[in-house]
């Protein structure tokens, strides 16, 4: 698992196509949003901003939750809006893969430290993209890197009301 994290830190196409064939990966991939919510809980505590409620155990939620249905809208996205002749994938592939694109998030731990903590927080969002984007064109089977950039500025307006939504139900 620390082997695909790295690779998926990497931004290494080959790392996310082995979790893509890997339907057993699908426990890793859970994993990784879960560290990297715990990581990212444990830095606001720190800094101060978040309770160790909120930090820990809603910050899991969330991430489980934003990861569930982000992917679910990449999917929908990715193979109906801006499908391909060789576009053929399943939730089961894209929620692997985007679940290790969220590795460069456990940078946010960092968020504590003054003045860099802000500058860690934009690195590490810049760079989950960056993963995120790879995540979604090896996934879906594109050529293209701008089609999946593309995918997820599309899937990101309605998977940000759908969590939001979500997050108002549960009360978080």
């Amino acid at each position: 698992m620390i082997g695909r994290m790295l690779g998926a830190a990497r931004l290494n196409s080959d790392t996310y196509e082995e979790v893509e064939r890997d339907s057993g990966a699908m426990i890793q991939a859970l994993l990784v949003v879960v560290i990297v919510s715990i990581f990212s809980g444990v830095g606001g505590i720190l800094s101060g901003d978040a309770t160790i409620l909120d930090g820990l155990l809603f910050g899991v939620i969330r991430g489980i939750v934003g990861w569930v249905v982000w992917a679910l809208l990449a999917l929908l996205v990715g193979t109906t809006i801006l499908k391909t002749a060789s576009t053929e994938a399943d939730w089961g592939q894209v929620s692997r893969c985007t679940g290790f694109a969220q590795t460069p998030g456990l940078l946010n731990i960092l968020v504590f430290i003054p003045i860099v903590g802000g500058i860690v927080l934009v690195l590490s969002f810049i760079w989950q993209l960056a993963a995120m984007v790879v995540a979604i064109r090896q996934s879906l089977d594109y050529t293209s890197t701008w089609r999946a950039f593309f995918v997820i500025l599309i899937a990101a307006i309605p998977s940000f009301i759908v969590i939001l939504l979500i997050y108002w139900a549960l009360g978080i």
